[in-house]
């Protein structure tokens, strides 16, 4: 019992968080705690609540062997002002002890430079006195060289000296601005809000001793989760293994440590009343436009929220815990029960939870464009279940026979829908691609120039496969230049936007057929005096 927060007709009472659902901008925290009462309190609270909390989403219930009425509950803010005064008397001892040390080092600083001054003096004068042919003093050689190891000891060790506590003072100096530069935000009057927090308190009317769990829930701000995936295939296997994980990030003041977690698309009701809908305008186009809504943002949520933009998390070492799956999901809205205590401290820091991982059949293509790249790229055609889950728009590390060949941006997937990978290039298949064919024509005022192409693909593997190549006519802007297909090897259409797009089956390397040639021709007709841009041949 906290004597700071209880008297005879109120109780203290531990309710640490049980469960968290965590929604796309918020979290609801669910505290319990066992309550022993006599009879005689009134009120119930819960403090060390933080200041992210929304005090108009606070629930609470009480359930037991014998029934007690819930009258009320509400929040209210303290402030730690006692606390404050404390850690500002602290600082200030911190720094002036620092600043002793910084003078005494500065004294002994002063004091070894002295010395070493005087032994490099002493080694100056000594030179002067023992290197002139005609030296008053009779000395043996081995006593100058005794002189000068001597010499040369003292200035050595003088100089480390010197060193070591020049570093220490450099650390001391770092201390010291870091203490300042707290110490001035502290002043601030934005700091010690906060230090505030708010408590919970619980009104309850009884007349006999009873036990029973108190359960108090609320909305807090700063909290957020994203879908990751890690997709990986292998060029033998059909099936594309999907891991599903999301990303929890929190700064709201309180960490959540054995928690069951839950992870949901779903918007909380702040209210009992229905929402009711306002006048829906329309105007003409050059009307006035209306000033736009000033929107408020927290910023410290805003930062949480900009650290998700950094893409090549694939590499970051993260926390990742390992689930179970359990899904529901009602209408548009998924809801993800990730089963074990989860991890999340208030660090604001990228939190990775599994979500499950499942094997999905696919189909695999191979796609050459060979006016841009002269090798194949590999696409997989993977469906979602239908009794799967919904795969909600995230990023996904595409891995390849373990090796990550690149990163996309899955959009949302119901189940039984398809989706499309792009699995990198493969040179396995080889495109070549050599303009085999430009004639230029003068028809009156008119210059036709006719090109002809041969694309050669060939399949270095040792399966069979199949390949769609895909080539580009030039589109013409103006009515005045005409393009024209004049034929094709093996004959196609062509397509929207000029496109030209064949399906061929290759047989594997060691047998016939795993080599195909293509031909085509074209002819762009214009006036004579026209200059055609953009025809890059």
């Amino acid at each position: 019992m906290n004597p700071e927060t209880s008297t005879p007709a109120s109780q203290s009472i531990a309710a640490p968080i049980a469960e968290v659902t965590v929604y796309t901008n918020q979290a609801l925290v669910t505290r319990r705690g066992m309550v022993s009462l006599t009879g005689s309190e009134r009120e119930l609270i819960v403090s060390g609540l933080p200041l992210t909390l929304q005090t108009e989403s606070l629930r609470a219930k009480v359930s037991g062997s014998v029934p007690v009425k819930l009258v009320g509950v509400r929040t209210e803010k303290v402030f730690a002002s006692e606390t404050f005064a404390k850690r500002i008397v602290q600082l200030g001892q911190q720094i002036r002890q620092l600043e002793e040390q910084q003078r005494y080092l500065r004294d002994l600083l002063r004091s070894v430079g002295l010395q070493r001054d005087f032994v490099r003096g002493l080694g100056e004068k000594s030179v002067e006195r023992y290197s002139g042919l005609n030296s008053p003093d009779k000395i043996s050689l081995n006593e100058i060289k005794e002189f000068l190891d001597f010499l040369g000891q003292q200035h050595g060790e003088y100089a480390k000296t010197i060193a070591q506590r020049e570093k220490e003072q450099q650390e001391i100096d770092r201390q010291l601005e870091a203490l300042r530069q707290q110490r001035q935000q502290m002043v601030q009057p934005a700091y010690k809000e906060t230090l505030s927090s708010y408590k919970i308190v619980v009104s309850v009317e009884l007349a006999n001793p009873v036990d029973f769990e108190l359960e108090v829930a609320y909305l807090v701000n700063r909290a957020i989760w994203t879908a990751v995936y890690d997709l990986r295939t292998s060029s033998a296997s059909k099936r594309v293994n999907l891991r599903y994980l999301a990303e929890v990030r929190q700064k709201t003041g309180e960490d959540w440590m054995g928690v069951a977690l839950k992870l949901s698309t779903a918007k909380p009701a702040l209210t009992t009343m229905p929402p009711k809908l306002k006048p829906w305008y329309i105007d003409s186009l050059d009307a006035t436009p209306a000033p736009a809504l000033e929107l408020r943002e927290d910023t410290d949520f805003a930062e949480l929220e900009a650290l998700l933009a950094d893409e090549t998390d694939a590499v970051k070492k993260q926390n990742v815990v390992e689930t179970q799956k359990v899904v529901s999901s009602l209408g548009s809205v998924v809801t993800f029960c990730v089963d074990g205590g989860c991890n999340i401290p208030a660090d604001a820091a990228a939190h990775k939870v599994v979500i499950f991982s499942q094997d999905y059949p696919c189909r695999t293509e191979y796609v050459a464009v060979p006016r841009l790249f002269s090798f194949a790229y590999l696409e997989a055609t993977v469906k979602n279940s239908v009794l799967g889950a919904t795969l909600l728009p995230g990023k996904a590390n595409i891995f390849r026979n373990n090796t990550l060949v690149g990163t996309t941006q899955l959009e949302q997937v119901a189940p039984g829908e398809e989706f499309k990978l792009n699995l990198g290039v493969d040179e396995g298949l080889k495109v070549e691609r050599e303009l085999v064919e430009r004639e230029v024509e003068l028809i009156g005022n008119y210059r036709r120039t006719t090109y002809g192409y041969r694309l050669v693909v060939t399949n270095l593997r040792d399966r069979a496969t199949t390949i769609r190549v895909i080539e580009q006519l030039p589109v013409s802007r103006n009515e005045q230049i005409k393009v024209h297909l004049k034929s094709t090897n093996p004959p196609i259409g062509l397509g929207k936007m000029g496109q030209l797009e064949w399906l061929l089956a290759l047989q594997r390397q060691s047998r016939g057929k795993h080599k195909r040639e293509l031909y085509y021709q074209f002819t762009v007709e214009h006036p004579a005096d026209l200059t055609v841009v953009s025809l890059d041949i």
